[in-house]
């Protein structure tokens, strides 16, 4: 297979981890024969320095015409410390999402056997956890009206959903629980909000298309507490934008370090995977990031195109790693610590 792939590697720790991640990819590709075209591309505050914008048109004319895109990580002090900023990496995202149409970010949280003491809770709580949370993207109070009013005293942000948006979303979180334990859960605040009365409406008029799938639905505070009591009581989940940012990074934990964790954002062409993980600034060039969970997300990407035996040799060699403690400072625990590209170096080099 050819493949042309848009990397966006970031700010911060970005560049490093998408290095590793692309040894990593460039090895599957040779043990499988493929072709991997790499087209880099700028974005967040390194192309804000650059061309003064955190997407530039020429990066989204890139990504649009790419089989997939394979992204690091955005953000900057300097812009995180800055109120008054009129420009933020950050809005890239959000342009870039919108623009790709990637509505749906899937984020799967399972435990690693060999980590499963480095989790800050209990082991018999968090063994055997397998889920997958599908958070909308492209709606909900990040995308509507926000503003100023009685001279700045004053501030909104608008919470607006349209059925066929969360149609959408259902739907793939149906056909993903199809494909695993068959259980879906609904995760939102009906009891108080609005658009989450229509989000239950308009599930509950699914469930008749899905026979098969049990579902459930939860006010978003009491999955909250339930993801640190019992993840493993749970499959698939859909919930809108606001809380699936915050439930998601609640639930990286569970692995034991959130550098261990992948995503995609997918839409109806074209899908970007990266890992959930931020920019990480002060460990910018210091050879010591965690470059697994863009790695994983590379897994991912093979596995979006269908070739589930290169996701797997990703993953086995991963695993192996892990096994082995071939792994950074995060994770060393007071042994041998790698480095950023040591780990990329052995990962590519067993697979």
């Amino acid at each position: 297979m050819k493949l042309n792939i848009a990397l966006l590697a970031g700010d911060g720790i970005g560049p490093e981890v998408i290095d590793q991640a692309v040894k990593v990819s460039d090895a599957v590709a040779s043990k499988f024969d493929h072709k991997i075209t790499w087209r880099p591309a700028l974005t967040g505050a390194a192309a804000i320095d650059a061309v003064g914008e955190p997407y530039p048109d020429e990066t989204h004319e890139i990504c649009a015409s790419s089989d997939a895109v394979l992204f690091g990580a955005i953000g900057h002090p300097r812009f995180d410390n800055d109120p008054s900023a009129k420009v933020r990496p950050e809005q890239g995202l959000l342009k870039m999402r919108k623009k790709l149409g990637l509505f749906a970010n899937v984020r799967p949280t399972f435990t690693f056997p060999s980590l499963l003491d480095k989790s800050p809770l209990k082991r018999e709580r968090i063994e055997g956890t397998d889920l997958v949370f599908l958070r909308e993207l492209t709606g909900g109070i990040y995308f509507g009206e926000k503003g100023r009013r009685e001279e700045g005293e004053t501030a909104f942000d608008n919470c607006v959903y349209t059925r066929a948006e969360v149609q959408r979303l259902a739907k793939k979180g149906f056909e993903l629980a199809m494909t695993r334990g068959k259980k879906l859960c609904c995760v939102d605040k009906a009891n108080v909000l609005e658009t989450s009365r229509l989000w239950r409406e308009t599930v509950q008029a699914m469930e008749k298309e899905y026979p098969e799938v049990e579902v459930s639905y939860e006010f978003v505070d009491a999955v909250a507490m339930r993801l640190v009591q019992w993840p493993n009581s749970y499959d698939v989940l859909i919930t809108e934008n606001l809380f699936g940012d915050i439930l998601t990074d609640e639930a990286s934990v569970i692995s034991g370090s959130m550098g261990l964790m992948p995503s995609a954002s997918l839409g109806a062409e074209i899908g970007l995977f990266e890992p959930i993980h931020g920019s990480y600034p002060q460990a910018t060039g210091l050879n010591i990031a965690n470059p697994m969970a863009t790695v994983l997300s590379a897994a991912m990407m093979f596995e979006n195109f269908g070739l589930q035996a290169e996701g797997k040799a990703i993953r086995d060699a991963v695993n192996e790693a892990l096994n082995k403690g071939i792994v950074t400072e995060d994770l060393a625990d007071g042994g041998k610590a790698y480095g950023t590209s040591e780990v990329g170096d052995w990962l590519a080099e067993n697979i």
